[in-house]
């Protein structure tokens, strides 16, 4: 095993960030190459790909205020996670490091750079987050999800590659389903999720628009719905109350095979989210997060809204009433939902593994 080329991949430990670097590494591995990888303590709670002997733990923290506590307390975690990054680079010897974004990537990035080792960076956002800001203008290469995201930057635009976002094998297996459109009589699949630590407003916001449904589509209606633990018990009484067929739960692990499964989809829109949307072709209805500095939800679903794959509703005209209407309207119209199944799956790139793996390839000289 030694003697194979060693790739080691940086991500932060949400999925957002863990599923594509999953994704390149198993294309990585199907070459010749191994791999490690570089994260926070969260990425522990995951299970997949990497075990805990191919992962290694660096300090790494979030930019959480702007107070100048906040700023020291930032700064030396992620100075000592430098210096861990470095230790760790000297003794496994890289042939290159590709980063996926988040704050836990910084460490193992700068350190490869002073070492002399080729960088790369994968953004599945329509902007740039923060971390691969920081770190575009030192790295050996860029790779983006989207067309356009550093068309205003012309010298990182000579750097990059536009590969896709890359598809774990469960989401892979997802898209070979087809879309079942439904009928307007028969059962309507409906997936509700809110992003890997679910979304207060789901709650708040799905049961009393569910309740302003015509009663007819109540009884045709199979709710899958990811709720918070503390939300549950008030999401549980209205669907109880209205005799809908609902499946609650804090995290889904089977979530590919729900979104192939699904007739239409309300979710928030991470770029993990949109571009598993887009990979499969499912319809949705998407809400982004509100208050983020570089609006990337809001980008995300303009993508598939822009396609026309998704319905994009600001999180300030997010009703009851106006999802209920969106929802009545798309059950009553079964040729739209199909339509958008096919305008949403036109946008994804199931090969998008494969051309980051070239690219990475390339890079480390492989």
């Amino acid at each position: 095993m030694s003697d194979q080329p060693l790739i080691m991949l940086a991500a932060g430990g949400t999925g957002g960030h863990l599923f594509p670097a999953e994704a390149l590494g198993v294309a990585l591995m199907k070459r010749g190459a191994r791999v490690r990888l570089v994260t926070d303590s969260r990425a522990l709670r995951f299970s997949g790909l990497f075990s805990r002997d191919m992962m290694d733990v660096v300090p790494s923290e979030t930019v959480r205020g702007r107070t100048p506590w906040a700023l020291a307390r930032t700064g030396a975690v992620l100075a000592a996670g430098g210096l861990k990054a470095l230790a760790l680079m000297l003794r496994q010897k890289p042939k290159a490091v590709v980063g996926f974004g988040g704050y836990p990537t910084l460490p193992p990035l700068l350190a490869a750079k002073l070492l002399g080792i080729p960088t790369v960076i994968h953004d599945s956002n329509a902007v740039l987050g923060r971390a691969n800001r920081l770190l575009s203008s030192r790295v050996s290469a860029i790779a983006t999800s989207l067309p356009g995201v550093l068309d205003r930057d012309p010298a990182l635009a000579e750097k990059n590659t536009i590969t896709g976002t890359p598809m774990r094998p469960a989401i892979l297996a997802a898209a070979a389903v087809p879309y079942a459109s439904p009928d307007t009589t028969g059962p309507l699949r409906l997936l509700v999720v809110g992003g890997s630590q679910g979304a207060r407003i789901m709650a708040d916001i799905v049961p009393p628009a569910i309740e302003k449904l015509d009663p007819a589509l109540w009884r045709r209606l199979s709710l899958v719905q990811q709720v918070r633990a503390e939300d549950m018990e008030r999401v549980r009484a209205v669907y109880d109350r209205l005799g809908i067929k609902a499946e609650l739960a804090p995290f889904f692990p089977d979530l590919p095979v729900r979104l192939a499964s699904a007739h239409l989809v309300v979710s928030r829109s991470g770029a993990g989210t949109v571009a598993e949307l887009a990979a499969i072709g499912r319809p949705s209805i998407l809400v982004p997060l509100p208050g983020a500095i570089d609006q990337d939800q809001f980008a995300n679903a303009g993508v598939l809204d822009k396609a026309g794959g998704a319905i994009r509703i600001a999180q300030n005209d997010f009703t009851p009433e106006r999802l209920a209407a969106d929802i009545s309207a798309l059950a009553a119209e079964p040729a739209r939902l199909t339509a958008m199944a096919g305008n949403a799956r036109a946008v994804g790139r199931l090969d998008a593994a494969e051309r980051l793996a070239d690219l990475a390839a390339k890079v480390a000289g492989l």
